[in-house]
């Protein structure tokens, strides 16, 4: 392929703005809409490449930041970049490591060059730059990268939203001229913007003029309410291209990813099914568990009787809750397993039900199982 990835659209519906659609990369071809692990350490905790091929993943996430700060960027390129330094030949994104800088960061000073602040690990100096972070990512080698950008906190007034987001289109810019590997490595541009209609409209015109092979939403998910979530998403998608790919940024709750796609989105991800589940927390076909509880001590059914993962299908409530209470890595590995099976599920049936022109009716069973209310659920 002369350019690094090629969406096909294959269905749009005719109840909302969804599609389904086929994406071209250099390690294979993917479905969308889909949820990808995050796998921050070039490892998705407790699972093995061979795992995620077994639940039907399809791309994985790994952290610039983190993989810069061990083992470093040098390490993974001389293995010849993440594909074959963790043994995963499928397609694999790496974020810009922008989100890190700013969530981590206990001590930051943005300035027009870059953004200075301290390790989270050793507490040494450090200074992050669009040429820095791209150049990270062309060492690390993945299909997908993104743009460095500011990370907002929520809420921030309209004057410091305006700042921030034309410094973070100066930076798109300065690291699409530092990309080294433009056939190989789709970079993606970043839209921000805040709460702002008008901020979210100038940051998309932007990144569309500058032609990027596809865009994220970036944000959202950093604690304001949903539906100020699912008017991000709208501001967004709407200036976008229908034939690029539009990715939202840090988000893998159920009623997310269903108004996301509803919205048009094509992508996501989110730490949250792999964390939880370290915690004992499952996310059911019926809704979540803490499998924790006492009422499951002699419970010898399956988790989820409607999951084929492996936790469902070979281990029952009472040995997974034992598990975990020991705080055995065993009872870790199935939950996350079992969690991100289940979202991958979810999104099978997304885009089977996108391809029947029926996904309105599978949200609101969907919704009806999990009890999410009208908050969650604005309608259409």
């Amino acid at each position: 392929m002369t350019q690094p990835l090629k969406q096909t659209i294959l269905k749009t519906s005719s109840q909302c703005k969804a599609r389904r659609s086929s994406i071209e990369t250099p390690h294979g071809t993917v479905q969308t809409p889909m949820f990808m692990p995050v796998g921050t350490l070039a490892s998705v905790k407790f699972l093995s490449p061979e795992d995620l091929k077994n639940m039907n993943s399809q791309v994985i996430l790994s952290n610039t930041y983190h993989l810069w700060l061990r083992p470093g960027e040098s390490v993974v390129k001389h293995a010849g970049g993440l594909h074959k330094f963790m043994n995963y030949d499928g397609p694999i994104l790496t974020d810009s490591g922008g989100f890190q800088v700013f969530s981590l960061g206990k001590i930051r000073t943005i300035e027009e060059e870059g953004v200075h602040f301290r390790s989270h690990l050793s507490g040494e100096k450090l200074f992050l730059t669009p040429e820095k972070s791209i150049q990270v990512q062309n060492d690390l080698g993945a299909d997908i990268i993104m743009s460095f950008d500011e990370c907002p906190p929520y809420p921030a007034d309209h004057d410091y939203m305006k700042k921030s987001v034309e410094r973070t289109l100066r930076w798109a810019k300065r690291g699409q001229d530092a990309h080294q590997r433009p056939h190989d490595q789709a970079l993606f541009g970043i839209v921000q913007g805040g709460e702002y209609e008008d901020l979210r409209e100038l940051s998309a015109k932007t990144l569309v003029d500058m032609d990027f092979p596809g865009y994220s939403i970036g944000g959202t998910s950093v604690g304001e309410p949903k539906d100020v979530m699912y008017k991000m998403i709208d501001y967004s998608v709407k200036h976008l291209p229908e034939n690029k790919p539009r990715y939202l940024m840090g988000v893998g709750d159920v009623a997310g990813i269903f108004e996301g796609v509803i919205r048009g989105v094509d992508m996501f991800d989110c730490v949250l099914p792999t964390r939880i589940a370290r915690h004992g927390t499952a996310m059911t076909s019926t809704g979540r568990v803490n499998i924790k509880n006492k009422k499951f001590e002699y419970d010898l059914s399956p988790l989820d009787e409607n999951c084929d993962c492996e936790a469902c299908t070979h281990y029952t409530k009472s040995y997974l809750r034992h598990l975990i209470r020991a705080n055995e890595g065993f009872g870790m590995r199935l939950l996350s397993i079992h969690n991100l099976r289940f979202l991958l599920k979810l999104m099978e049936d997304i885009r089977d039900a996108i391809d029947e022109d029926r996904l309105l009716e599978l949200r609101d069973e969907v919704y009806a199982r999990y009890g999410i209310d009208s908050i969650d659920h604005p309608g259409w």
